[in-house]
């Protein structure tokens, strides 16, 4: 370009770049104001949330107490007084009752982040029926930490003692990590998110790590004031990994092929919790477990920042549509 042309372009760029910061300054504002208009209509949707600790119940009222507590709850009570009662004087089950009574005195903080995740969930899925929530213990049977039917949500409160906590001891570090209160709002979360996004159908590994995605994406909507690192069950540490390394994952996936390919070693390597993913390399070592959710999260993040799509919408949209749509590109 000769210096007269470059004059001139100069000369053009000064008077446009305020007019691109303006229609940028429009932009984010714009959208602040449709966030914040949210924000206010999902605040103000009324929400009597009912909790009872069947937990508390169950361990203060002794035997003359069943018949009461059986009446109240009839869909706790499938087995004879006999087994109950047995369970009442057990000592491991007296001990796990204080325990749990005593690192959950108060369940306020956790009542008011379940009221605002129903408050979102209301918001985007207004035929939603809010169920009523009741804290148990189930012998920390972590895999069925939360129940969630119709119209009753359950939560086995023996599971969030915190990872130091001696009853899992025997567990791997990375299921103990997860078995603490501050994941307990993103696990119900969870179960409300496996109610509306279907499995898929299509056996691709691409399709099961949109179909994570989406349910990630859910709780990026339905928690968007909760960290990223909760919603996806992982250590900060992991989470900083994931982000540092997403680029070369991304390769490592397009290079071995793995994106159509329907091989279930796929999942144990990539989806399901484990202690780390499965490259075959030296860092595996140093990587979180499921990080094919990971990436799947940041495809669907990525198509719904590139498209105007409801959120019901995305809910049943195909793999294939979703990543080709997107324009994903990892970060280096």
């Amino acid at each position: 370009m000769n210096t007269v042309n470059n004059k001139m372009y100069c000369k053009i760029l000064a008077k446009v770049k305020p007019i691109f910061i303006l229609l940028s300054v429009f932009v984010i504002l714009s959208s602040c104001n449709d966030s914040d208009k949210v924000a206010k209509e999902i605040s103000a949707i009324p929400m009597d949330l009912k909790i009872s600790r069947f937990d508390r119940e169950f361990a203060a009222s002794g035997e003359k107490g069943l018949p009461s507590l059986r009446k109240m709850y009839p869909y706790l009570f499938p087995a004879p007084d006999s087994v109950w009662i047995a369970k009442m004087n057990d000592s491991l089950q007296i001990e796990l009752f204080q325990e749990v009574g005593n690192a959950f005195r108060s369940f306020e903080d956790e009542e008011e982040g379940l009221v605002q995740l129903f408050k979102h969930i209301k918001y985007y899925f207004p035929e939603y029926t809010v169920p009523k929530v009741i804290t148990v213990t189930n012998d920390v049977d972590y895999n069925n930490r939360i129940i969630l039917t119709d119209s009753l949500l359950f939560i086995s409160l023996d599971n969030y003692l915190g990872p130091e906590h001696k009853y899992y001891g025997g567990f791997q570090r990375y299921i103990a990590h997860t078995l603490d209160r501050n994941f307990l709002v993103a696990d119900v979360a969870s179960s409300f998110a496996k109610q509306v996004v279907p499995r898929p159908r299509d056996r691709s590994f691409l399709a099961r790590m949109i179909y994570f995605g989406k349910e990630l994406y859910l709780k990026d909507m339905i928690m968007p004031s909760v960290e990223d690192r909760k919603k996806i069950g992982y250590s900060q540490e992991d989470l900083d990994w994931a982000f540092a390394n997403e680029e070369p994952m991304w390769r490592n996936f397009i290079e071995n092929e793995y994106l159509y390919s329907t091989d279930n070693k796929l999942n144990q390597r990539f989806l399901e919790p484990a202690p780390f993913s499965k490259f075959g390399l030296e860092l595996d070592n140093e990587s979180p477990g499921r990080l094919g959710r990971f990436v799947g999260w940041q495809i669907v993040r990525a198509f719904m920042d590139n498209n105007d799509v409801e959120l019901k919408q995305l809910m049943t949209m195909p793999a294939e549509e979703i990543f080709k749509k997107s324009n994903y590109k990892p970060r280096n």
